[in-house]
């Protein structure tokens, strides 16, 4: 098994169904966390991901986003534990409950507006 690591300094990063909850969940409860679960084949996931990561960089480490491949390992389980039914979704957790979601690809304005709305950062 690979060690799995996220710094609390990483804005954008990587997680799984193993690290899941300690990487999204309990991290949340230091700040927002938004998580983009995506898949490869996914075209509006492509077109979503450099949008959100553009939003997050503009937050400078208000926010983090934790990204999940879900056809990667066993990923899928964690879009079935939050009823996901297409990609992209995102989520956003704070203090380990969601507490906004939206699916497919949005403009970056809407976005921002979506963090503020459920955060207050703005």
């Amino acid at each position: 098994m690979t060690q799995h690591f996220v710094s609390r300094e990483q804005p954008v990063f990587d997680t799984h169904l193993e690290h899941f909850d300690r990487d999204v969940i309990e991290a949340s409860r230091g700040q927002p966390i938004l998580v983009d679960f995506w898949a490869d084949w996914c075209p509006p996931c492509k077109a979503l991901t450099p949008v959100l990561e553009r939003v997050i960089a503009h937050h400078a480490g208000k926010i983090r986003m934790a990204k999940v491949e879900v056809d990667e390992g066993a990923n899928m389980k964690l879009a079935g534990r939050y009823g996901l039914r297409g990609f992209p979704t995102v989520l956003l957790f704070v203090d380990g409950e969601i507490v906004g979601r939206f699916a497919s690809a949005k403009p970056e304005h809407w976005v921002r507006e979506f963090i503020t709305e459920h955060t207050g950062i703005e």
